[in-house]
Formats: C-alpha cells, sequence, structure tokens
C-alpha cells in the first residue's frame, strides 16, 4: 500500500533522496555527545546518519504537483561524497519521484523551506558536456523573499551551506516568486515562518477540520531537537530558535500536530508530548499511519 495522505483535497507523498551524515557535535551544539549520542548514536566520525525526506504534493483542486525541497543532488565529487558519508543505494530523488510515476518536467511548484545545499542541491545537475542545468524546467520557485537576500547575499558563517550551482539556475530561470511570511498556496496549504536557524525559513503547514501537519525542516531537523535547549551549531541564532521552539511547542501538544521529519532516518512523522514541561516525541509513525 502507497506511503500517502489525504488532507484537505491534497496529496501527500514522502519522496526520499538519500542518505548522507553530519558532525553530530555540530547538530547538536551545547548538548554534550554523552546526551545526544544516546539518542543517535555515531559513527568512528563522530557523524550521525541524517535523511533528505522531501514531500511530493498533489492538488486534486488547482491540478498543481509541487515538490518542497529536492535533498542535496547529485553534482558533489568524490571528495565531498566522502565527507558527508552520501548514500544514493538507500534513495535518490529522480527515482523516488519516478516510483510515483512523477517526471520531473511534470512539476509545476518548487517550494522550498530555504536554500542550504542539502535541501536545494536537487534544482541541477551536469549533463554530459558537464554543462549546469535546470531538472525542473517547469516549475515555479517559491522562496520566502527574505531568505532570498540571505541566499543571495549571504554572511560569512553562512555563506558555506549556500552552493552557486545550487542558487544561479534558480535565479537565471524567469520563473522565481518571492513569497511573503505566511503565503497560503492554496486551501489547506500554508507556511509559517521561522528565522532562527537561517533568515526566512518556511514550513509548510496542511490542515483540514480534524488535523494539522507541519513539515518541520530544520526547527526540528531529527526526534532529538524536540527539547528546548537541543539546538543545532548551524543556527544562525540560536536564542531565536529557542523562542520559536516554545511557542512552536506549546501549539502542537495543545493542537495535536503531526510534525514531518525531512532529516530524521528512522521517524518520518511524530507526534510530540509534554510531561512536567519537558517535551518529547510521543508517537512515531508514517505518513500514512494519520487518520
Amino acid at each position: 500500500m502507497m506511503n500517502r495522505l489525504e488532507i484537505a483535497n491534497l496529496e501527500l507523498y514522502p519522496v526520499e533522496t538519500g542518505r548522507f551524515r553530519l558532525d553530530g557535535g555540530a547538530m547538536f551544539g551545547v548538548v554534550p555527545k554523552t546526551l545526544w549520542s544516546r539518542m543517535i548514536p555515531a559513527d568512528d566520525k563522530n557523524r550521525i546518519p541524517m535523511a533528505m525526506r522531501c514531500m511530493l504534493v498533489k492538488s486534486n483542486t488547482s491540478g498543481r504537483i509541487y515538490l518542497i525541497d529536492n535533498g542535496c543532488g547529485n553534482k558533489f565529487n568524490e571528495k565531498m561524497e566522502k565527507i558527508y558519508s552520501l548514500d544514493y543505494d538507500h534513495s535518490n530523488l529522480i527515482d523516488s519521484l519516478k516510483q510515483l510515476n512523477i517526471k520531473p518536467e511534470e512539476i509545476t511548484d518548487m517550494v522550498f523551506t530555504h536554500l542550504h545545499f542539502d535541501h536545494s542541491g536537487g534544482t541541477s545537475d551536469y549533463d554530459n558536456e558537464g554543462n549546469l542545468i535546470e531538472v525542473f524546467p517547469n516549475a515555479t520557485y517559491h522562496i520566502n523573499k527574505r531568505h532570498w537576500e540571505t541566499a543571495t547575499n549571504p554572511n560569512d558563517r553562512e555563506k558555506a551551506s549556500f552552493f552557486p550551482e545550487n542558487i544561479n539556475p534558480i535565479k537565471n530561470s524567469g520563473r522565481l516568486n518571492l513569497t511573503e511570511d505566511g503565503v497560503n498556496f492554496e486551501e489547506g496549504f500554508g507556511t509559517v515562518v521561522v528565522n532562527g536557524h537561517t533568515e526566512g525559513q518556511q514550513l509548510p503547514v496542511f490542515m483540514d477540520d480534524s488535523k494539522t501537519i507541519v513539515y518541520a525542516a530544520d526547527l526540528f531537523p531529527t526526534y532529538a531537537h524536540v527539547p528546548l535547549p537541543w539546538i543545532m551549531g548551524y543556527d544562525m541564532k540560536p536564542l531565536q530558535t529557542l523562542k520559536e521552539k516554545k511557542e512552536f511547542l506549546k501549539k502542537a501538544v495543545e493542537k495535536s500536530w503531526y510534525i514531518y521529519l525531512e532529516h530524521d532516518a528512522e521517524h518520518e512523522v511524530i507526534t510530540l508530548k509534554n510531561e512536567d514541561g519537558k517535551y518529547s516525541m510521543d508517537q512515531s509513525m508514517k505518513i500514512s499511519d494519520i487518520e
């Protein structure tokens, strides 16, 4: 049975685009390894396993086919593949779309949470002559306008996360749509914006009268990042992230939100609980398990 969810006349499908590894210390900031390694064990290079789990959204109202983020792509050289321990045997973007009977040219809208390389690298590829080409030639690229300014004029600390070969094809496409905070794409499909990880990160939100699913992107990259102080060293403004998490977690528990995790290698969707003021994962499930 296909792993899918119908909500608000939309069909949601997970799209796995590969596995990679990042330094556990960087992923958990000030949290000691003795604590975070109990949640997600590291390899001999101190790296933890990470998913790049995107999402395909089919609209039965507008006929549009959205793709939310697209992984890191396959433009890395051998050295970079080793650094990040890229695993395309697990999955890759094009094969995952093919399993859903979707061709890249059928994607009408690319919705980016943000443009760090592990979220936007699948935008482009190299042809047989080594020329950079667009993978989704008919898609409109939707990016928060404040984040676009950050991505195209990054500070010295964040610039290593923005690759020109990912961003320039978007810039030159003629199909860039800079969105306002909290844009609504159509009924049942909106966004909320958070700024701690990077300025203008937009999180897709899907809702109907009975349930809400939030695509957590890098606000909660894994289930282990639910506790308040468990914040990535990659975040530009960690105190802002802390504030955003406090507000988000309170609402998520009160309203029984489902959290779709982009980077957790083991957990696709989780629910949350609050026990004596401490937030943690309650249930773990596939998107098709949501009722």
